[in-house]
């Protein structure tokens, strides 16, 4: 196990990158703390797969250091940093026994057969791949392909993390579930440092402690799935984070009021005061948006475009001047009909500035 620093690391795959748009990664700088389980989230192309590279070894940044234990490890080769990578697509002995693909890690490493045997049955049992153990690989499921990958790591007593690239990919969508809960049980068995690479929140929501948001390259917010939803750092994380996503509206600021198209939202006072100059947009999670059949003070015009039914509540669209709006309506909360009122509770309605949250 192992505390894992990057320290502004940056990194380029042009010969001489001359602007931050030539950076796959830019300037990343912080710590997954030892035996964490962490999520990195962010869409296709933002740096993920080139950040988990990184940590293992297969990619030497551009810029900045990599510290395991206050060691750096920038320049050793993944073999020398007892990192456990399971990748999209097992990657297996697919002729070997699921018994010599466990064991061959340590047999690698001249690892005495008893201690081999005793480990392999032990992670084998942990998995349950106990009844699989004398077939060959290339007969299984995916859903078993992959832990076997997941075993091959696990199986090595010294390994400083674990790290995985999209590993549910190619599973049935019934089995991921099984899957997560088994990767939260052995975190929880071994206190292993876990970082798990996703562009699904719901794994990502399922299984980690912390979760780390990239987008463009960049690192915009870490933290606990709670967090990311009631108080997102960035405009992204709002609109990345939930289904449906942060409501987000361009306006101006008029004092303690936030100024669009559709008329005026009352905001915190305390935040407005913070605002300073720049471009702005209010947001608010479609959970925290109340729609009414009359008129109250701070709330605007609106017409109900469509409901959608999702078991427990309703996704109802609403428009209101140009913007068209996400409400989640609780079962057994009346919905107006054909007109109604929208109203944005002050301390539920976010401020950005230059698409950062104003806090």
């Amino acid at each position: 196990m192992a505390k894992i620093e990057l320290e502004n690391i940056a990194h380029s795959y042009r010969a001489k990158p001359a602007s931050d748009e030539d950076f796959a990664l830019k300037k990343v700088h912080t710590v997954w703390e030892d035996g964490g389980a962490y999520a990195l989230l962010g869409s296709s192309g933002c740096g993920k797969t080139t950040m988990l590279n990184i940590i293992s070894g297969l990619l030497t940044p551009s810029q900045g250091r990599i510290l395991f234990d206050g060691k750096d490890v920038t320049t050793l080769p993944p073999e020398k940093r007892n990192i456990a990578q399971v990748f999209q697509f097992p990657v297996l002995y697919d002729t070997m026994t699921v018994y010599d693909n466990l064991a061959f890690p340590l047999r690698n490493r001249k690892v005495a057969e008893g201690e081999v045997r005793s480990r392999v049955h032990e992670i084998a049992e942990i998995l349950d791949l106990s009844p699989y153990l004398n077939k060959r690989a290339s007969g299984l499921a995916a859903d078993a392909k992959q832990k076997i990958s997941l075993g091959r790591g696990l199986v090595r007593k010294d390994v400083a993390a674990i790290l995985f690239d999209e590993p549910l990919t190619v599973i049935d969508p019934h089995l991921k579930w099984q899957l997560r809960r088994k990767l939260k049980e052995i975190h929880k068995q071994f206190g292993l440092t876990l970082i798990y690479v996703t562009h699904d929140q719901t794994e990502a929501m399922t299984f980690a402690e912390k979760i780390v948001i990239m987008y463009d390259g960049a690192l915009l917010q870490i933290g606990a799935p709670d967090e990311l939803f009631e108080d997102p750092a960035h405009t992204f994380v709002g609109y990345f984070i939930g289904s449906p996503g942060m409501n987000l509206l361009p306006c101006t600021l008029d004092g303690s009021h936030a100024v669009l198209d559709c008329g005026r939202i009352p905001l915190d006072p305390a935040v407005a005061a913070k605002a300073g100059q720049g471009e702005f947009k209010i947001g608010i999670r479609p959970l925290y948006l109340e729609l009414q059949d009359r008129e109250q003070n701070g709330a605007v015009a609106g017409r109900i475009d469509s409901v959608e039914f999702e078991g427990s509540s309703r996704i109802v669209t609403v428009t209101s001047g140009g913007s068209r709006l996400k409400a989640r309506v609780p079962e057994g909360r009346s919905i107006p009909s054909g007109s109604c009122w929208v109203v944005f509770p002050p301390q539920r309605t976010k401020l950005f500035r230059d698409q950062y949250l104003v806090k």
